[in-house]
């Protein structure tokens, strides 16, 4: 359920498709921007929550780098902001056999240095994105063979085996093309001085202060973008960027915690937009060693989790419990595994007897010193301590104690953290389930999981594919791989003068579509 608060009042999805009705609410909502006739020009001023970790999307690696690259970056495919449908960008693909995916390039587009944007540079992108020893996302593209140049604007991928989450993954990072004369002429340096050919281009980034791209006057989608510039001005502090919304010295700031939900219903002059996304607070496991190695520990912790007191207490209500890694409007959500885990801590404490340890257990467990992390680790503690599982923490930055977990330090039996998401659903579970990735502490797999995940890529039919997903949640949510509690909504915090922003289920903005007044 999508919620856009105007000011004072608040409307819901279906009352704004009432209000305004058919085609025209699908303009509110959707894209026809002509209907509404949005102004061009000025400068868009954002309080952004991180310095970028790269200006090159094959280099970087923090989620919260997207929204800004997509001002500076296209991608080959893009996605609907509601369902994370792929759909054509720069490209439009076909599958003309299960182990061939032909692109076709749209015609007129140039980087920002005036390269064509051809089939050569896509296949130099491609080629780049999957073979450079910079590159974080290889793994990606791991089932393609080889990426062939069969026409001026149409490149031919030959894969290893059948993978439909290529379009997905295309609107990713994976898919935002650079310029091949940038990147010959500049290297590693590219990282500072990026050209895409994307609706802004770049002119400036101050470490840990701001970053600021201007129009693409040769944008190929004509008529846009509708804004001269944005300025992202880097404040990590909420509170401080939500004060700085509030005294008019940036435009608009996003993904707040919910705590700040009543700071912006009490201003006037703003526009508070709340929407749902993948981001799924979670408790990761390291079920490769004791005790988590017991499938029945595992399964007492997700008994003795109460979801919906979790998300009262630690989202202020603006989430929805998460019974998988999925959330409940995904076109692949799984309604009969939903009800695997209702609050029971009778049920837990009888596993865990079951387990040999019915006086109960400690357990290690790493967390972020950041206020809202610290919170949810105390009610987690608070909710496991009723059974007997008593948690030992230990807090740092997200850098370290990830690290500490994920790579090879292996230093704590769980982890309490988040799943950012990702546009294919099959990526969430390659990424964090399967034998070997990084995000598998543990490393090991169900052989048989390993093998839904394959064949969730071989079809191009959803329901097919829905299909095959509902066997793989069976797996990790039966066998208890994660401990999931909630999905955090997207709240952000607008002037009156921003218009037409649009959240969407990746919970990373885009200001394709936003205009000033």
């Amino acid at each position: 359920m999508r919620v856009i608060d105007l000011g004072n009042r608040t409307l819901r999805r279906r009352d704004v498709l009432a209000l305004f009705g058919g085609a025209s609410a699908a303009g509110v909502l959707g894209l026809p921007r002509e209907v509404l006739a949005a102004k061009t020009g000025g400068i868009l001023k954002v309080a952004a929550p991180a310095n970028p970790s790269s200006l090159d999307p094959a280099t970087g690696g923090a989620g919260s780098d997207h929204s800004i690259l997509w001002t500076m970056y296209d991608t080959l495919v893009e996605w609907d902001y509601d369902t994370l449908k792929p759909k054509p960008g720069m490209a439009k693909w076909s599958y003309p056999d299960p182990k061939t995916m032909v692109l076709e390039i749209s015609e007129g587009i140039k980087f920002h240095d005036g390269t064509p944007l051809d089939a050569e540079a896509v296949k130099f992108n491609l080629d780049r994105n999957r073979s450079d020893q910079r590159s974080n996302v290889k793994s990606d593209l791991l089932t393609i063979e080889a990426v062939e140049v069969t026409g001026p604007l149409q490149v031919t991928l030959k894969l290893k085996n059948p993978d439909t989450s290529l379009p997905a993954i295309l609107s990713d990072r994976a898919g935002m093309m650079v310029s091949p004369t940038n990147i010959k002429a500049l290297g590693n340096e590219t990282d500072r001085k990026p050209v895409g050919a994307g609706p802004w281009k770049f002119v400036r980034w101050n470490d840990n202060e701001i970053i600021v791209v201007a129009r693409n006057e040769s944008y190929w989608r004509k008529g846009r973008p509708f804004l001269d510039g944005i300025e992202f001005n880097i404040i990590p502090e909420n509170a401080t960027a939500l004060r700085s919304v509030v005294a008019g010295q940036n435009d608009m700031t996003f993904q707040l915690p919910a705590r700040l939900k009543p700071v912006i219903e009490r201003s006037r002059d703003l526009k508070m937009v709340s929407s749902p996304t993948l981001y799924c607070i979670q408790v990761y496991f390291n079920y490769a060693r004791a005790p988590l190695d017991n499938v029945k520990v595992r399964q007492a912790i997700n008994f003795a989790l109460d979801r919906d007191a979790f998300v009262k207490a630690a989202l202020s209500g603006l989430g929805e419990p998460a019974r998988m890694t999925l959330p409940s409007t995904h076109w692949a959500y799984a309604k009969d595994v939903a009800g695997t885990y209702p609050y029971d801590p009778d049920k837990a404490k009888k596993l865990l007897a079951e387990a040999g340890y019915k006086d109960g257990l400690e357990m290690t467990i790493g967390g972020y010193t950041d206020q809202d992390s610290v919170r949810r680790g105390e009610i987690i503690q608070d909710q496991l301590g009723k059974v007997g599982i008593r948690l030992k923490f230990t807090r740092g930055t997200i850098a370290e104690i990830s690290a500490q977990f994920f790579a090879q330090e292996k230093k704590f039996d769980m982890l309490v953290s988040a799943w950012t998401g990702r546009p294919d659903p099959s990526m969430t579970y390659a990424l964090g389930f399967d034998k070997g990735a990084y995000y598998n502490a543990g490393r090991t797999a169900d052989p048989e999981l390993s093998k839904l995940i394959q064949e969730s890529r071989a079809s191009q039919d959803l329901a097919e594919r829905a299909a095959v997903f509902a066997k793989i949640q069976r797996i990790t949510v039966g066998q208890a791989l994660s401990a999931p509690l909630a999905f955090q909504f997207e709240l952000d915090a607008l002037s009156a003068k921003v218009k037409d922003f649009q959240p969407n289920l990746l919970g990373k903005p885009k200001f394709e579509n936003v205009s000033l007044a």
